[in-house]
């Protein structure tokens, strides 16, 4: 329960900020995020091209554990994983709160608690995603860190509504991966957890480096499974 009190308290303050005291909508925003979508670059900042972009890595960082989760919660995942694509942490931090606790999920029948290796889940536990992220990421940073423009990102982080949320979307989300990997963890076989759950502490980089190293969850059968057709 504090779990849940903790992350609802989260977003909604996150949301009253976001629209109550963040900097004001600027009206060359919804033509920026045109542009930043569409590869449009040129005049753009590129710690605000990087910034976006790794918003883009992120979400997918929380697909490959929450489609995994889902399957052992009532919660549409796969709704909250596609939301977050566009809304970041807005759809991230209800789904973390609504989520059942491990202590409730060990009480479901085994071929609810099981989960089978095929399809879509296949793809989101793949290392091989999980290392293409990874490269993805350690790009963006370096290209924004060499090439951005600190003084004029840290004035549109004062003037502008959408990169002054957008920034702050992403330390959230970089600062929430372990919640969902201490789990992830829990479904794999690690000679040392431990170790592997205070790495994941790391932000952005040690979820990231997670996804690299987990080992594949064990195959299951379709036919093992009772209840299932």
């Amino acid at each position: 329960m504090s779990n849940k009190i903790i992350f609802g308290a989260l977003w909604l303050g996150f949301t009253v900020y976001a629209f109550g005291f963040a900097p004001p909508d600027r009206s060359d925003t919804l033509q920026l995020i045109i542009d930043l979508s569409t590869g449009k670059w040129t005049g753009i900042n590129p710690l605000v091209i990087a910034l976006f972009n790794l918003m883009g890595i992120l979400p997918m960082a929380y697909a490959c554990l929450m489609l995994i989760d889902g399957k052992t919660q009532k919660l549409p995942a796969g709704l909250f994983s596609a939301a977050s694509f566009a809304v970041g942490a807005f759809a991230i931090l209800p789904y973390l709160a609504l989520r059942s606790s491990p202590a409730n999920r060990r009480a479901l029948p085994p071929h609810q608690s099981q989960i089978e290796r095929r399809g879509m889940i296949r793809l989101v536990d793949s290392r091989w995603l999980g290392i293409a992220l990874t490269l993805g990421a350690i790009g963006l940073l370096t290209y924004g860190l060499t090439q951005g423009n600190w003084a004029d990102f840290a004035n549109q982080w004062q003037t502008n509504r959408f990169i002054n949320v957008m920034s702050l979307d992403f330390c959230l989300l970089s600062l929430l991966l372990p919640v969902l990997i201490s789990d992830d963890i829990d479904r794999r076989t690690f000679s040392n957890p431990q170790a592997i759950k205070i790495l994941s502490l790391i932000p952005l980089f040690g979820g990231l480096i997670y996804l690299c190293i987990r080992p594949n969850l064990p195959d299951r059968s379709i036919d093992s499974q009772p209840g299932l057709v």
